[in-house]
């Protein structure tokens, strides 16, 4: 049998048969089918995202949809927006800084719902702050802007302070000129970065919380602003007047506004400042403060006819002495609604000028307490007098927190142990700061006393959570007893290195390291390791008291 063998040709390169020919289109067809329907679908999502910029960057976002352009600025303006949303705010401005397409995207109403700065006063800092509220202010729903001056965060001295060794009369004079000229140009740059925020929020309407904080400590002398570099900085008060003038008119063309804070600046808000509100704006505020004590005179910031119309007021922040038994009596009214948050500060300036004798007793505390179970107070003092704090501390105040800040006088061991007697099932934070230059003798608080007060307040109150101490001596031998009375419920335990003494017999045992064992015996206390505080600088608490006490204030009332 013979059997014929057809061998096929070998098809030169690039040749197809007809056959292969056709799959290769149907193959093509369908992914470019695929590749629509993926278009369409993506379409549809970007249509039902919330922001679309202008009417250029769409047709930029078409181009690149159609395979018209590529790179990512060529990325549709809808899809850029919503990459970044993801994005930290620091991230974003950097972002911005790429190329025009995209600092159109990324300042979007949409990316920016709230905006938090913290602003060094000084010249450097208002062109960058300029141009972020003239991109974000007149949108912005959130708004909270903290100053501070940038010679008192690396530890300058303020306009009353000398300041370095004795150089003589003539020296005192040269440096005393240099200090004065350097802090009126602080105070000018302060002035002129306030105006920039005011300006650039005049016409928001979106704006639902404003926070202001003015780090005017350093521009306090004894306590006190002094008025000769306040006149030096701003001859005819112009400044000062255009910024209240900005203040009411961003009150009075607010439509949404629930949350007004403003601590520490600088004469920004009047006695008249809260009359342009209007009433439905009022009635529906949630949280108020209005701290400063450079408020001349009698004068308060706001009044008890004044506080009727804010009857939806969950958190109110004031200093002590504007809060009058009247105010009491209409936050217990029927109409209002129960008050959850207060904070009070306690300032000796304030004091001075104003009279304690309107306060609250016993008995409008009580009342307050009936109308709302769930009231707490933050008490921040700044250099009171211990039998001006008894007159403060009304036995029925729920108080969760106390801040003690002293520089010339100190807390008494009676008033440590009356708060812990009186506040045992309400306090949470105790803070004891004394910020006394001869570091030698602190001041012991169980001085002619069986029991140390510290102890007794971790004894009593059985909610502590937070103690920090500088200024104060603590024996090590307490603060033990303190870490193994608390345990793991006491959070935060801060207590500087020299404010930790030894006794001599733990001194005199050769084989004990009394630090190491000091360590050892607190951390096991409190369950987690523990050390004191090296470095005192490094705690805010006792740098920045205001900035701290304005800060755990917001946290205070947001936590309701």
């Amino acid at each position: 049998m013979l059997l014929f063998l057809s061998v096929p040709q070998p098809r030169p390169p690039g040749a197809r048969t007809r056959a292969g020919t056709a799959r290769v289109a149907r193959w093509r067809r369908r992914r470019q089918r695929l590749r629509l329907q993926q278009l369409r679908r993506l379409r549809g999502l970007l249509r039902g995202l919330r922001g679309r910029p202008g009417i250029g960057s769409r047709r930029r976002g078409r181009m690149a949809l159609c395979g018209q352009a590529a790179g990512a600025a060529s990325l549709p303006s809808e899809l850029i927006v919503h990459i970044f949303s993801f994005l930290p705010a620091p991230d974003r401005l950097r972002a911005s800084a790429s190329c025009s397409h995209w600092r159109e995207c990324l300042f979007y109403p949409a990316l920016w719902p709230q905006l938090r700065i913290c602003l060094r006063v000084s010249p450097a800092e208002q062109p960058r702050l300029e141009f972020l509220m003239r991109k974000c202010g007149w949108f912005v729903r959130e708004l909270r802007v903290e100053f501070a001056a940038e010679n008192y965060l690396s530890g300058g001295g303020g306009p009353g302070d000398g300041g370095g060794a004795d150089t003589g009369n003539g020296g005192e004079e040269v440096e005393g000129l240099q200090l004065s000229t350097r802090w009126l140009e602080v105070l000018r740059t302060y002035l002129e970065l306030v105006l920039c925020v005011l300006v650039s929020i005049r016409n928001n309407r979106n704006l639902q919380k404003f926070s202001l904080f003015g780090d005017i400590s350093v521009l306090q002398q004894q306590g006190s602003l002094s008025n000769t570099y306040l006149s030096k900085a701003d001859p005819d008060g112009k400044k000062i007047k255009q910024i209240q003038q900005l203040f009411e008119e961003i009150l009075s063309n607010s439509r949404q506004l629930k949350w007004l804070s403003c601590g520490f600046m600088l004469e920004i808000v009047t006695p008249t400042s809260l009359s342009s509100l209007s009433n439905s704006i009022a009635n529906t505020m949630e949280h108020l403060s209005l701290l400063d004590n450079n408020i001349p005179g009698n004068s308060t910031l706001i009044t008890a006819v004044e506080l009727e119309r804010f009857v939806n007021l969950r958190s109110l922040a004031l200093d002590f002495c504007d809060f009058t038994a009247e105010m009491a009596r209409v936050l217990t009214d029927s109409n209002h609604v129960p008050l959850q948050r207060l904070s009070l500060l306690v300032h000796n300036v304030s004091v001075m000028h104003k009279s304690l004798d309107n306060m609250p007793n016993d008995d409008h505390w009580k009342a307050l307490s009936r109308k709302s179970t769930s009231l707490r107070v933050y008490i921040m003092a700044f250099d009171i007098k211990s039998e001006d704090m008894l007159k403060i501390l009304k036995p029925s105040i729920p108080l969760e927190r106390i801040h003690f800040d002293s520089y010339i006088t100190c807390v008494s061991g009676a008033i440590v142990d009356l708060i812990s007697r009186q506040y045992d099932k309400f306090l949470t934070h105790f803070i004891l700061m004394n910020d006394v230059i001869d570091t030698s003798g602190f001041p012991d608080l169980s001085d002619n006393r069986n029991e140390d007060p510290l102890v007794l307040l971790a004894w009593r109150c059985t909610k502590l959570s937070l103690l920090a101490i500088h200024g104060y001596t603590v024996w090590a031998h307490n603060l033990i007893a303190i870490a193994r009375l608390r345990g793991s419920d006491l959070k935060v335990l801060e207590v500087t290195e020299e404010s930790i003494d030894f006794d001599q017999g733990e001194l005199a045992d050769q084989d004990v390291d009394p630090v190491h064992n000091l360590i050892e015996q607190v951390s096991l206390g409190l369950g987690q390791p523990w050390h004191a505080v090296m470095d005192i600088e490094s705690l805010s608490v006792f740098t920045e008291p205001n900035r701290h006490f304005y800060r755990e204030m917001q946290r205070f009332s947001e936590d309701i």
